[in-house]
């Protein structure tokens, strides 16, 4: 359903684009990028999806990720997605732009364009393919956040990567002034301690999986960077709300609601599942080669989550849906 701009909270007179303080907490959503059926940008769909986003409360918003298909973008394709997400959300939340490349250098380069086009941090991957130490993965997070001119969110994923961050290898870099956090997506509950027992006052520890972030939060982690809050933006503000507050029972019982949906996102390789949920509530196509369009044995799923993730929000829109 459309959601009108003209609906949402404007930004104070005189607000800067990009914001003057960062804090990162609550629901953020990886965003998906919507391409058309032949394969371009849905333009369109993503000012929507943009402007959905912030009608359901989503707290910040990461532009390019892995769930945004960054590896699949032309350069300009990629200024053009992030030049609009500054340009909607207009300060009202932190845009996060997604720069991070094997080489040390072209991480920089990419944090550099993504400040110029008014990013407020950058999700920065560990190194993907090259596998470096420890130590290589502490110099190369120094050197992009010594000059890439952006707060920077370290993001461990060693699924994808082939490299896992090991918090007392990189713990210098918790109180850096501009290492802004991290999103861990290794879901084992001992290493959100190592991060926590690190973390200092600027430093966001963030979960990195959607099926573990409310047992996260509960144990301390400050919020979630979520791929299903593509489609349930107002769900997963509302996990992060209870699961923030401490509400355990109402938070664990929200989350048993959203299991399903968490499933479902992970029945074939991120991000085909969400965006197959996507295309049925009319924000753009599928991903682009090498994925491919969610399987056929998984369509019948896919319509009935749609209409599950429709009740949902609706539910929080109109208390009386519920």
């Amino acid at each position: 359903m459309p959601v009108p701009e003209s609906s949402l909270p404007r930004p104070a007179r005189g607000h800067r684009t990009r914001l003057s303080h960062l804090r990162l907490s609550g629901s953020i959503t990886a965003l998906a990028t919507p391409f058309t059926a032949t394969g371009g940008l849905d333009l369109d769909a993503w000012r929507r999806l943009l402007l959905a986003q912030l009608a359901g409360g989503t707290q910040a918003l990461v532009v390019a990720g892995s769930t945004g298909e960054a590896a699949m973008l032309s350069e300009e394709e990629y200024e053009t997605l992030l030049r609009t997400a500054v340009e909607v959300a207009g300060g009202r939340v932190p845009v996060l732009a997604g720069t991070g490349h094997t080489a040390t250098s072209r991480t920089i380069e990419a944090t550099r364009r993504a400040a110029a086009l008014g990013a407020d941090a950058a999700l920065v991957v560990t190194p993907p393919y090259a596998r470096p130490t420890q130590a290589g993965l502490l110099a190369h997070y120094r050197a992009v956040a010594g000059e890439g001119g952006l707060p920077v969110v370290m993001y461990n994923v060693p699924s994808r990567t082939g490299c896992d961050l090991q918090p007392a290898a990189v713990a210098s870099l918790v109180g850096h002034p501009r290492i802004a956090g991290v999103k861990e997506a290794v879901s084992d509950p001992r290493r959100l301690r190592e991060w926590l027992a690190l973390r200092v006052e600027g430093f966001a520890v963030l979960s990195g999986d959607d099926a573990s972030a409310a047992a996260a939060m509960l144990g301390g982690a400050d919020g979630v960077v979520s791929v299903v809050s593509n489609v349930v933006p107002g769900a997963m503000r509302r996990l992060c709300e209870l699961a923030l507050a401490g509400r355990r029972d109402e938070a664990l019982a929200w989350d048993a609601r959203l299991q399903p949906l968490y499933a479902f996102a992970s029945i074939e390789p991120n991000p085909i599942p969400v965006k197959a949920l996507l295309e049925r509530l009319g924000f753009g196509a599928g991903p682009r080669l090498p994925l491919t369009p969610l399987s056929e044995a998984h369509q019948a799923a896919a319509a009935r989550m749609a209409a599950t993730v429709e009740a949902l929000e609706r539910s929080l829109r109109d208390p009386l849906a519920a």
